[in-house]
């Protein structure tokens, strides 16, 4: 009871003597907003406040819903009240704020003191500050929606009443000193960010240079580096001059730096972290400066992201524990180091998918060739299977040869000499370069990258290179006709490789030549774009294309060698036979395309295994990393153990098939069979490195690392690889058993009639009793242009050529209406030659052919056949 007479007390309305006081104290002081601190310990309040609250922080102000005489007269009438019970609770706002209000002056006189002078006169309507309920029914809480829409600006007007007034209560009220609370943060923060930006001035857009001292606009502008000022560096911290001085070359990356157990992005990193993985940004870190991170257990999923969005990413790791640097001197720092940096196009974990990942050089040059042409030295690397691929061509300039490059390696990067390229040559990558719905990054490079052919050759022998592969890699360039253009790519890419940290991938790597045309049915870009043959032209995706069309492939190997099978028809009859004798056989046998189907299922990548085992043995450096090393060789022993395991049951799927002599035979025709048993053969040699595995790792897939357990692993897998070209063999049978078997079920489960393709050999078609090739085709159908419902298309005959009985025109003209389905058959008939030559069944009655050594498309080529759509081409 003694308690509710103190707090009915505050509820009683001050004299008017003491408030006409406060006005006038107020008119006195002219332009204050606020009143002094001997006014808010004074007159303001009044003397009857007895618990000013100095040592507790200010209340939420409740709201105000009796009338200010309620108390009194209710005691003056002597009863009791509904609201009796309840009546604490409706305190009078007016002491209470200006209690606070007084706590705050008293505590934060100077920055009160600070704040701007605002003068805003409010209108008579709105200076009421008690609400007088007449109806019973509005006693609800005030809730943003129980107010009415009022801008920020009108509601600031509200609370900031002039001082003229009578009833300046609301000058007092807690919700006035939050906004200025947030005010005077929102100043501070402001003026935390301008230190921010003044002291990392060289970073300014408007000032920032490269490292030789070129702004932007200078053609020779290198984006990739950073110019700090020499005073400025000299200045920081040794953590600060760790970081900057990598940053600083490495420009073009996200950089994460190791700072104990968490990873850390600054400055214009830190804006890619926050405005991409929404972390939330602060001012701190390395010489307090804008910074976002991330615990240490989420850096791999946070790497991947950014790496599925285009961007590079590199990390600084540390290369001692904070004991270890302790005891080098108590002013130590922690030695950190760039050691890893991913890219799109050169990333070998996570969820990369079955499609191999290509980071693509190529050199131009056009001095003393024939004929106006172009020559392009080409090279590069699918850093997961630990493969280069080297080569050269010859353009015109259509740049249909280039275009077919571009299609056939779909790489995620191309790497090109600054200012070394034509005009149609940067028209053709542009054109070309996507992968699938994405842009390929095309990055540009300085003449220091593409070194002349002897310094490449003489770069590699120096630092080691390709030393893992099984023969010297200057054999791959054997069959390059221009081998100084192509050489200079090479280096152009190893130069490349040797900034991002793939030294191990360098030094492991196999070369190999490649071909886009030699030996096989010529298909340029522009064709490979018009079939559809690996994206269609609806969206850029699968759906509706030749690849999707005949992959029915279980491993992801097989995926990738369907894809390089797809770019390079054969031309060689024999060669085309023997693949469908094979396809054949399988058809007749449906149970043991079964039990392949079941085989190739078990089985993991094997060809990304292999090569990152075979990088291991080059990577011992990542090993000795006190933080990141356990995990490296917890991984490893994971990938060797899975790599061991799939290769037995591989040879399991080898095995089964030897015992058929028929399927043997056939199978030895189209790719090499390896030698399984015997004293060469790989039975007893992979049951040891199984008995290995058994022993020392048993739970090879969550293994738990001891000391001896990375000197025991390097034993093994040095032993391993020296049969590694073995192991490369069984691995190419396997895709090709997965790529015929995919023939087979395509032919098997197709909508409509299939046939064996009968290709005639050039011999038999090419004498003059003959005339010249042939086509005949009756039946055809277009294999993956179906109706509502799976309905066939009307199906068609085409006769060119000699025929049998009576002779039959070379061209044919073909006419109709719009959407007649004159560009439905052409591409059916190219599909079809393609089949033919790949070694496939083809979508037809009957099929006789003449080898085919160029398909050419024009017409029809903006007709969008899975979506009904067809556009008449420009002429």
């Amino acid at each position: 009871m003694q308690r509710q007479k103190s707090i009915l007390s505050l509820l009683q309305k001050p004299s008017p003597a003491s408030q006409n006081g406060a006005v006038g104290e107020a008119k006195g002081q002219g332009a204050s907003l606020f009143p002094s601190k001997q006014n808010l310990n004074g007159d303001v309040c009044g003397s009857s406040l007895e618990v000013t609250g100095t040592d507790t922080p200010p209340e939420k102000v409740p709201r105000k819903v009796l009338p200010v005489n309620f108390a009194s007269n209710a005691e003056a009438r002597g009863s009791s009240s509904l609201f009796s019970s309840i009546m604490h609770k409706f305190v009078k706002a007016d002491d209470r704020e200006n209690g606070s209000l007084r706590n705050l002056a008293a505590d934060k006189s100077s920055d009160v003191e600070e704040l701007p002078r605002v003068e805003l006169t409010a209108k008579p309507s709105e200076k009421a500050n008690v609400l007088n309920v007449e109806n019973d029914d509005d006693l609800r809480p005030e809730t943003p929606a129980t107010r009415p829409g009022i801008s920020r600006f009108k509601r600031i007007q509200d609370y900031f009443p002039t001082f003229g007034e009578k009833d300046n209560s609301l000058l007092d009220s807690s919700k006035r000193i939050k906004l200025l609370q947030e005010s005077i943060v929102g100043n501070n923060n402001h003026k935390n960010d301008s230190d921010v930006a003044s002291k990392f001035e060289w970073l300014d857009p408007s000032r920032i240079k490269d490292a030789n001292g070129r702004r932007p606009s200078d053609p020779l502008y290198d984006k990739k580096t950073l110019f700090i000022p020499p005073d400025v560096l000299k200045n920081m911290s040794a953590s600060q001059k760790q970081y900057w001085g990598v940053k600083c070359q490495y420009m073009d990356i996200v950089l994460f730096f190791k700072v104990g157990k968490f990873y850390e992005l600054y400055e214009i990193d830190a804006e890619i972290g926050h405005k991409e993985l929404d972390w939330k940004m602060t001012v701190s870190g390395v010489g307090k400066c804008r910074q976002v991170g991330i615990p240490e257990r989420g850096i791999d999923d946070a790497v991947q992201k950014l790496v599925a969005r285009g961007d590079k990413v590199g990390r600084m790791e540390q290369l001692e524990t904070s004991q270890q640097a302790k005891a080098r001197g108590a002013n130590s720092v922690i030695q950190r180091k760039l050691v890893q940096v991913i890219t799109p196009s050169t990333t070998v974990d996570g969820n990369i998918g079955p499609d191999a990942v290509h980071l693509l050089a190529i050199k131009e040059g056009n001095y003393g060739v024939e004929n106006g042409s172009t020559t392009y030295g080409f090279a590069f690397v699918d850093c997961a299977a630990l493969k280069f691929w080297v080569g050269s061509i010859s353009d015109d300039a259509t740049c249909s040869a280039l275009g077919a490059l571009l299609m056939q390696v779909s790489p995620k990067e191309v790497l090109y000499e600054h200012r070394g390229l034509s005009r149609e040559a940067h028209k053709a990558l542009k054109k070309y370069s996507f992968s699938g719905t994405k842009a390929v990054q095309l990055s540009p490079g300085f003449s220091t990258d593409f070194l002349d052919a002897s310094e490449v050759r003489n770069m590699i022998q120096s630092k080691g290179y390709f030393k893992g592969s099984p023969n010297s890699y200057f054999n791959a360039f054997d069959g390059v006709v221009h081998h100084d253009f192509a050489m200079c790519a090479l280096g152009g890419l190893v130069s490349h490789m040797s900034r991002l940290m793939l030294k191990d991938i360098l030094q492991s790597g196999d070369v190999l030549p490649y071909h886009v045309y030699q030996g096989c049915l010529r298909i340029d870009g522009q064709t490979i774009v018009n079939l559809e043959i690996f994206s269609n032209s609806a969206d850029g995706g699968s759906s509706g294309t030749l690849y999707k069309y005949l992959d029915n492939c279980v491993t992801s190997s097989g995926k990738r060698l369907l894809r390089n099978w797809i770019c390079h028809p054969l031309k060689d009859v024999d060669s085309i036979n023997k693949r469908l004798d094979v396809v054949e056989e399988l058809m007749s046998h449906s149970e043991i395309m079964l039990i392949i189907g079941q085989y190739l299922r078990k089985l993991p990548d094997l060809e990304r295994l292999l090569g990152r085992v075979k990088a291991s043995i080059q990577s011992s450096a990542s090993l000795a990393l006190p933080m990141i090393g356990k995990k490296v060789l917890k991984q490893l022993v994971k990938a060797f153990g899975t790599l061991v395991k799939g290769l037995w049951s591989g040879m399991d799927l080898l095995r089964l098939l030897q015992k058929d002599a028929d399927m043997v035979s056939l199978l030895s025709k189209v790719f090499k069979f390896p030698i399984l048993s015997g004293a060469n053969g790989l039975d007893e040699f992979l049951t040891q490195f199984e008995a290995a595995i058994e022993s020392d790792f048993p739970n090879y897939q969550n293994h738990d690392l001891t000391d001896s357990d990375a000197e025991t692993l390097s034993i093994l897998i040095e032993l391993f690889i020296e049969k590694a070209s073995q192991w490369s063999q069984v691995i190419h049978a396997l895709n090709c058993i997965d790529v015929l078997r995919s023939f087979a079920v395509t032919a098997s489960f197709s909508s409509g009639t299939m046939a064996r393709p009968v290709v005639l050999p050039q011999s038999k078609t090419m004498t003059s009793n003959q005339g010249g090739p042939i086509l005949k085709i009756t039946g055809l159908w277009h294999p993956f242009a179906l109706g509502e419902n799976g309905v066939l298309p009307v199906p068609n005959d085409i006769f060119l050529g000699e025929g049998v009985n009576d002779y039959t025109p070379r061209a044919l003209l073909l006419t109709g209406p719009n959407m007649g389905g004159k560009s439905t058959l052409l591409r059916a008939t190219c599909l079809a030659v393609i089949l033919a030559q790949l070694g496939s069944f083809v979508p037809c009655e009957t099929f006789v052919i003449s080898l085919v050594d160029t398909i050419f498309t024009r017409l029809g080529a903006t007709d969008r056949i899975m979506t009904g759509e067809s556009v008449p081409p420009s002429c």
